[in-house]
């Protein structure tokens, strides 16, 4: 691994490549928030995918293209004076110190002497009571981030609106949890989930779209309710699962071919034997 000059050496060269092609390269030149945005998301989802494979040199690359766009809405910022790349870690390193004052002033976990207090941080504005588990580091993030100065105003301020449904049902979950708004017992969801699934079912059978969709949200949203009581990740699991399909139904298609058959031509019992043998050969 690298030393932490040659880190930030790695990273001045960095800016220095993207500050030569933003003046000498005429596509690079003529991106603006707006251009770049769609790539963003795009390369976002590439990370994504690096990820959930666990391909270390595609989830190097990937960050490093992410990278590429963090730094150059930056340095479209710094060229209309509205901030640099820079204030970007600055006020991130703020955030982070101000959001673990159990790491950062350990006066309130015991320790002799605090740590200075990110600039711009009241003395009052430390959180009492010693921190020991994941669960209070999360609760008191949640807490905190109300109290910062430009932070969310309300609870599920937070939550992104252009996130991804499944995702956003969880983190408001998830959120509401932090300030107690959640089962006492995880078991009881249970109960809820059969609820909405009933429901469904009922408004399915009068053949009542508009209603159904509804009931239908409302029993997506038990379920990752109930996933996230049992710290499942929904969203991992069902990308899980679309790969698995994936995976299958491809070994069907090839199966297929083989047979000089295409799958149309194929009944639903020949695709179901073979797609049996694709479990089996996942075994």
């Amino acid at each position: 691994m690298h030393s932490r000059e040659e880190k930030m050496a790695a990273f001045g060269r960095y800016l220095d490549v993207l500050d030569t092609l933003r003046e000498k390269c005429p596509w690079d030149r003529k991106q603006t928030n707006e251009s770049l945005r769609p790539n963003t998301i795009e390369e976002t989802f590439e990370l994504c995918d690096a990820l959930m494979k666990d391909d270390e040199a595609e989830v190097c690359k990937e960050l490093g293209d992410v990278l590429l766009h963090i730094c150059f809405y930056a340095r479209i910022a710094e060229e209309k004076g509205q901030f640099d790349i820079a204030d970007v870690c600055n006020r991130s390193v703020d955030k982070l110190i101000f959001r673990h004052p159990h790491v950062y002033h350990p006066s309130q976990v015991g320790a002799p002497e605090p740590r200075p207090l990110p600039y711009g941080v009241a003395q009052g504005e430390r959180l009492e009571g010693a921190v020991e588990s994941v669960e209070q580091v999360l609760d008191n993030w949640e807490q905190i981030k109300q109290k910062e100065k430009d932070g969310n105003k309300t609870v599920l301020g937070g939550v992104p609106n252009a996130l991804p449904s499944l995702i956003k049902a969880y983190r408001i979950q998830d959120k509401a949890r932090h300030v107690g708004f959640d089962w006492e017992h995880r078991e009881d969801v249970w109960k809820k989930v059969r609820e909405e699934l009933d429901e469904l079912e009922a408004e399915l059978k009068r053949e009542d779209k508009a209603r159904s969709t509804e009931e239908l949200g409302d029993f997506l949203f038990s379920v990752i309710n109930a996933a996230r009581l049992y710290k499942l990740n929904p969203d991992n699991a069902l990308e899980h699962t679309n790969q698995k399909f994936i995976r299958r139904f491809n070994y069907v298609e090839e199966r297929s071919r083989k047979e000089g058959k295409s799958l149309t031509e194929m009944s639903i019992e020949e695709m179901d034997k073979l797609w049996d043998e694709a479990k089996e050969s996942e075994k």
